[in-house]
């Protein structure tokens, strides 16, 4: 993926992490996993960007 898909990923995945909280409170979820692997999910891509952004910098 490039820098622009993965933006686009994690708010994606950021807002259906807000979606699942909100849902949370109305009804438990079919799979308490969904949470952690959302959570996680979010931090890899964020940590893939930020590798991106590094090796950019570094060539200027």
């Amino acid at each position: 993926m490039n820098k622009q898909e993965l933006v686009v990923k994690i708010e994606e995945l950021q807002n259906r992490l807000a979606d699942i909280n909100f849902y949370k409170a109305i009804e438990l979820p079919q799979n308490p996993m969904v949470f952690r692997n959302s959570r996680r999910d979010i931090a890899r891509m964020k940590t893939q960007l930020r590798k991106m952004e590094l090796v950019e910098n570094s060539q200027a």
